[in-house]
C-alpha cells in the first residue's frame, strides 16, 4: 500500500514502461530496457533506465527457455558518454574509412 499523501504527485519510475511500435522490451540485466537496434543475432542495442538515469546498453544476450537475456560482455553508457560518442561519430568513421 502506498504512503502518498491526497495530491501528491507519483515517482515517474511507479509507471508502466511504453515501448515505441516496432521495438521490443527486455530485462537487462538490472531493470527492463527496450531494445532500440538488433546488431546481430546475439548482440543488441537496449535503452534503458536504472536508478533514475538513462542509459545506452550495447550487449551480447544469450537465450534460456525462448527468452533473451543480457551477458556480462558488453558496455552500459550514462548520457554524458553517449553524447560524447555521438559527437565523435564523424571522427570515428573517417578513421575507419581510412583503414578500409
Amino acid at each position: 500500500m502506498s504512503k502518498r499523501k491526497a495530491g501528491e504527485e507519483s515517482d515517474p519510475s511507479d509507471k508502466e514502461e511504453v515501448v515505441p511500435p516496432n521495438k521490443k522490451a527486455v530485462a537487462s540485466g538490472d531493470g527492463n530496457g527496450v531494445v532500440a537496434c538488433e546488431l546481430s543475432r546475439t548482440r543488441k542495442v537496449v535503452v534503458k533506465k536504472f536508478k533514475g538515469k538513462v542509459f545506452v546498453d550495447i550487449r551480447e544476450f544469450w537465450s534460456k527457455d525462448g527468452e533473451d537475456l543480457p551477458s556480462k560482455k558488453g558496455i552500459s553508457l550514462p548520457l554524458e558518454q553517449w553524447k560524447m560518442l555521438q559527437d565523435h561519430l564523424k571522427d570515428i568513421q573517417n578513421l575507419v574509412d581510412s583503414l578500409k
